[in-house]
């Protein structure tokens, strides 16, 4: 059986409102035989699901290529839904049926379309109380299909007839403002109706003008909300109808007094305004709307997925500290809110306030949260069936949550953690034989979902929740293999690109709002090695993990001004050495009382020029610039020439005598072979001297087991992995964390905290130890020749006292499988490739006649193309299907 299914338009599932004028479908494909490969496709793009209304036909075109298949010369029009579906034909002369249809649907495709007014309330507004806007409106026949489109300046929920439109969160998004707004669009056929219905929005304050970053700014990018949206209605008859936002809308308060992300909400009950977007509310009394002068050509739609509640948790306990508080305790570190039910009388208040830890006695602490209060406040109206909430317009980062108010005797099923973050497609699984490694892996993947709210944030509790350039680019590659990040990258890199600076200087932050920095970061506010390298270091990663060149298109202007921007730096154009640096941030030989390592901070500068200027060169290798080339190329080979003779010595051993400076000189390659093995040993050396125990901050610390387990020092990396005492990654593991700590001792052996000032327990950069996981234990990895795992490596290394290790990433072509288990001598290793797809398997330390897969030997396995012997290991050629091989002992 050939088949084709998992039909995906730019990532997505059957998506509604797609701005993208040319948009590009994937697709997978399933099959019985090994080895199928698809040597043929066509596809098809009708208006009608029969489609006998056909817009597009590719006609049948040979081509192995099923991911980002451009539909060219298909011209769309706005507010129209493109129905598609594809067939194969394959390389034992099978042909598909055709795949099930799948369909997008085009949104506004640019402003010239908006038909609807940006509104607010009056100048005068609070600008605590959120804003409730509405309109009844009269539609006159019979609904065949309807849609809505919105957006706002703050945060929106879109009502209708009573319900909330959609289950997205915290729309429309961060983004720069402004330059770009999102929209979303929503189907609404069965949320109105013939005759009488009525429409409404909540405005809150969220990124753009309320309390937000360490500075503690308000209206950053606008001093009033607003909000804008259309409802398009397409009657039975055909005809249509647009209902739209202007000055006949009316608005009031109700009973969100306050809701801020760092602050959390309050919530008066009493006031609550029974059926303020129902068509029978009486609106006398609410004022009239304003419209506001604001730019709508530069309204798009939302390019990643949106926050959505994704799982919900249950209290695990209810602690009594001993200062008298009642906590719960959800025995997981998570980022949303509580939904809680409460009884009691008219005006009683109850708050819960939201935090990651108890103290060293076991009480709650909220220092490290520095301002952000995380408090949800809940005035009762006194209904005597029961009362049950949720936030609005906030997100809270806790485990612990402190209650106040609750007169009646507490009961755990009154409450439930609701997790919130984008919605991205989980990937990657991996489990093995040593439980505090799967816990690990656990809070890594916690890390991620709480950290990924819309933009990747660097914590999500404290007065911050900023998208710190280098935290991302540090842990992209892990992400890659846990979730399909694709879409929130492709969102966020063009952020990135809006508030570049003229010169290429990169931001700290993205979306950027620092104006000012404090002291301890040297009053600069943009271009640092290693944060202004994520211009770079992720368009080129998002390729290599999923086959994108047109994230390389799009960004390329991008990464050659980052290029460029050091290149001019330097007393030499070959060489970054002026200027400030954070260097590497946390590191553990950085003097008392300082942030940063000991790691000369001119080597880490030079070595990521040195990284990005190579990328910029193979980017520019795939999309056919020869001059960039050519140009880059020999910057490089400058730049290396420039930083061996600055920073290694005659001898081969480098004048910076860090874990860190070791670790970049090798990831990056930035001297020749011989003089890496010295390199190696000498970090193999440092290690030792601190009994194998690591000193490396947020720079080295994602790299360290990469070049010790590739360079020959695969039993230290397994060593540096099973500490169990700080520091190390398990020593978190060990004092019971759920995510991954800011500091390798954010609780320090006797209980005491790190400085309260900057101690998150939910940060994810040193989470990136799970890429080595995947690619090292599990051994997964996508070749940079044909990217996107269209050919797969898989390496699987053993070590770290493991019986078996299982890994898995669901990629654009299918699910890769890699598992092995090591038992009395035999050792035995199941892969499986998906269709359309090759893999190399390597098996080190073994020769091919070790190897047999249901007892018969390699040369007579089907889907095997061919094998050889070198250097000790046997490498073996795979076609698609699933393997299971087997290991004797010589």
């Amino acid at each position: 059986m050939l088949q084709v299914d998992s039909l995906r338009c730019e990532y997505l599932d059957n998506p509604l409102g797609l701005d993208v004028k040319q948009p590009r479908i994937s697709w997978k494909l399933s099959s019985t035989t090994r080895a199928t490969k698809q040597i043929a496709y066509q596809a098809q793009v009708s208006l009608n699901q029969q489609f006998s209304q056909l817009l597009w036909d590719s006609e049948k075109v040979v081509s192995d290529q099923s991911v980002h298949i451009r539909l060219n010369k298909l011209e769309v029009e706005a507010f129209t839904t493109y129905f598609y579906r594809v067939r194969v034909w394959d390389n034992f002369g099978n042909i598909s049926n055709w795949s099930e249809i799948a369909f997008w649907e085009t949104g506004m495709l640019g402003s010239d379309n908006w038909r609807a007014d940006w509104i607010a309330s009056p100048q005068t507004e609070d600008l605590e109380d959120c804003n409730y806007l509405r309109k009844s409106f009269r539609l006159s026949k019979e609904v065949k299909y309807a849609r809505a489109y919105a957006s706002a300046l703050g945060l929106y929920e879109l009502h209708l007839n009573g319900k909330r439109v959609g289950d997205c969160y915290f729309t429309p998004g961060w983004t720069s403002y402004k330059q770009r707004v999102q929209y979303q669009a929503y189907d609404i056929t069965e949320q109105v109706h013939k005759g009488e219905n009525a429409i409404g929005m909540i405005l809150g304050n969220g990124w753009y003008k309320g309390y937000f970053g360490f500075e503690g700014r308000t209206n950053i990018y606008g001093d009033r909300r607003a909000g804008i949206a259309e409802l398009h209605v397409t009657y039975e008859d055909g005809e249509k109808e647009i209902i739209v936002t202007d000055d006949s809308w009316k608005t009031s308060t109700g009973p969100i007094k306050m809701s801020e992300i760092y602050f959390g909400e309050i919530y008066d009950a009493r006031d609550e305004i029974v059926g303020w977007s129902e068509k029978a509310f009486n609106d006398v009394g609410w004022q009239a709307t304003e419209l506001i002068d604001y730019p709508k050509n530069n309204i798009i739609f939302q390019q990643n997925e949106p926050v959505k509640k994704i799982e919900n948790i249950k209290p695990k306990e209810l602690i009594h500290t001993p200062e008298g508080d009642i906590v719960l305790d959800m025995g997981q570190n998570m980022v949303g809110w509580m939904k809680f039910r409460v009884k009691g009388n008219q005006g009683q208040e109850v708050s819960l306030t939201h935090a990651e830890i108890l103290d060293k006695d076991g009480n709650f602490y909220v220092g490290n949260l520095r301002k952000a209060t995380q408090k949800i406040t809940y005035i009762l109206k006194g209904d005597p069936s029961g009362e049950t909430f949720e936030p609005h317009f906030t997100f809270q980062g806790f485990r612990y949550v402190k209650l106040s108010g609750f007169k009646d005797e507490i009961a755990l099923e009154d409450f439930t953690g609701i997790v919130l973050h984008s919605d991205m497609t989980d990937t990657g699984e991996f489990k093995c034989s040593n439980d505090l490694v799967n816990q690990l892996h656990h809070n890594i993947n916690w890390g991620l979902k709480g950290n990924f709210v819309d933009v990747p944030t660097d914590c999500p509790q404290r007065d911050e929740r900023l998208g710190w350039t280098g935290d991302a680019q540090m842990f992209f590659r892990t992400a890659a293999y846990l979730k399909n990040v694709a879409p929130f990258f492709t969102k966020w890199l063009k952020d990135l690109e809006i508030d570049q600076l003229e010169n290429g200087g990169v931001p700290y932050v993205i979306p950027d709002i620092i104006q000012k920095t404090s002291g301890n970061l040297g009053g600069v506010t943009h271009s640092v090695a290693a944060w202004g390298d994520a211009s770079v270091i992720i368009p080129w990663s998002m390729y290599v993990y999923y086959g994108d060149s047109r994230i390389l298109e799009e960004q390329y202007q991008s990464m050659k001004k980052w290029v460029e921007y050091i290149r001019s730096q330097g007393t030499k154009e070959e060489l970054w050495d002026t200027g400030f640096q954070l260097g590497d941030w946390l590191g553990l030989d950085s003097e008392p009382d300082t942030y940063t390592g000991a790691t000369d901070k001119k080597l880490i500068a030079t070595a990521f020029f040195a990284h990005s200027t190579e990328l910029l060169m193979k980017t520019a290798e795939v999309l056919g610039k020869d001059e960039d080339v050519r140009t880059y190329q020999f910057l490089l080979d400058k730049i290396k020439k420039a930083y061996q003779e600055r920073f290694l010595t005659d001898t081969g051993q480098l004048t910076v005598s860090t874990q860190t400076a070791h670790v970049l000189t090798l990831m990056f390659e930035l001297v020749e072979e011989q003089m890496s093995k010295q390199v190696a040993a000498d970090l193999a050396i440092l290690i030792e001297k601190e009994s194998y125990h690591l000193t490396t901050g947020f720079i080295g610390a994602p790299y360290l087991n990469m070049v010790l387990s590739k360079h020959g020092y695969h039993d230290i990396a397994c060593k540096l992995l099973l500490q169990t005492d700080y520091p190390s990654w398990l020593y978190q593991v060990t004092k019971g964390a759920t995510t991954v700590w800011e500091h390798w001792d954010s609780i320090k052996e006797d209980g005491s905290f790190w400085s309260d000032d900057m101690n998150s327990f939910n940060h994810y950069a040193y989470g990136s130890i799970g890429e080595w996981l995947y690619k090292v234990f599990g051994g997964i990895d996508s070749s940079t020749s044909y990217p996107g795992y269209k050919h797969i490596l898989l390496e699987p290394r053993t070590g770290a006292e493991m019986d078996w290790v299982t890994a898995s990433v669901d990629t654009n072509y299918g699910k890769v499988v890699s598992a092995w288990e090591y038992r009395k001598d035999v050792f035995t290793y199941h892969a499986t490739v998906p269709v359309n797809t090759t893999a190399t398997v390597i098996l080190n330390s073994v020769s091919p006649e070790q190897i047999t897969e249901q007892g018969a030997p390699l040369s007579e396995l089907e889907g095997v193309n061919s094998y050889r012997y070198e250097n000790g290991s046997t490498f073996i050629e795979l076609g698609s299907g699933s393997y299971d091989f087997k290991v004797m002992s010589s």
